[in-house]
């Protein structure tokens, strides 16, 4: 791949993350890996990670890993910002050593993880959704956030996983969100020859999908992360009216995220 290529694909890949509920659904807080993903949802990042230390790695240790990378992740971007210079700006982020060291574990274990569950059974589309999910989470703090020139392994093996859990389970509701997202920015921000390297997308099924997935409710957290990403899409599709319906209901269930604060503030004076 070439340099420019690379650079475009780590560019696009940053409008990968999501990456939520139904506004008549209220919270569920039940502690545990409930509790990290309210304070997630709510945008208290550092508290999230936190949090989640103190979750056991048990049944649901894949979750784990996903959860503590996401939240990590969206550490370091908070403390890095959308600079111009992003190796500059790394260097002067006091916090970001830590939190790329603690997300370098996690995301190893995790990985580790789901591969050892797929040697025991290749068909596992849990294990196959979290290996893909896992794998984006590299691909979106390397390639978008730190703007470094790696992820292209973790991009296929995620895109691939995501694919092979879908044709496994069809209606699994993350890997369809995880799956349009990608469907999307390789449609919207890769030119045809990049986006024919990275697999190709598709704008319109990528929206048809996330607006489905954003009037699910039998899974209020699947459902959450559906609703935060139609209303990224809608944004950048410049639909106001329907981006604000979506933050208006996101902000009923998860009233101290600040981004969704600031957005509907800034679109109702």
């Amino acid at each position: 791949m070439t340099s420019r290529m690379t650079r475009m694909l780590a560019a696009s890949l940053l409008l990968l993350v999501a990456t939520i509920a139904p506004a008549d659904a209220g919270p569920r807080i039940e502690g545990g890996i409930d509790t990290v993903q309210q304070l997630f949802y709510n945008g208290r990042y550092a508290d999230a990670a936190a949090e989640s230390q103190a979750l056991p790695v048990d049944d649901e240790r894949l979750a784990v890993y996903e959860l503590r990378t996401t939240a990590l992740l969206f550490q370091v971007r908070r403390a890095i910002g959308e600079p111009v210079d992003k190796e500059k700006a790394l260097k002067a982020c006091t916090a970001c050593p830590a939190l790329l060291e603690a997300f370098t574990r996690e995301f190893e274990a995790g990985r580790a993880a789901a591969r050892e569950m797929l040697r025991t059974n290749p068909k596992d589309p849990i294990a196959l959704f979290f290996l893909g999910k896992l794998n984006l989470n590299f691909v979106w703090l390397h390639l978008g956030t730190l703007g470094r020139r790696t992820g292209w392994n973790e991009y296929w093996e995620a895109r691939h996983s995501l694919d092979e859990t879908l044709l496994l389970q069809p209606d699994y509701l993350r890997a369809r969100v995880a799956r349009a997202w990608i469907d999307y920015i390789v449609d919207t921000r890769m030119p045809w020859g990049t986006g024919w390297l990275l697999g190709g997308g598709n704008k319109k099924r990528a929206l048809s999908v996330m607006r489905e997935a954003a009037e699910r409710r039998e899974d209020f957290y699947a459902h959450a992360e559906a609703l935060f990403g139609l209303w990224d899409m809608q944004v950048r599709e410049k639909n106001n009216a329907e981006a604000l319906r979506a933050a208006r209901r996101i902000a009923e269930i998860f009233p101290e995220n600040p981004e969704v604060a600031r957005f509907i503030a800034a679109r109702t004076k």
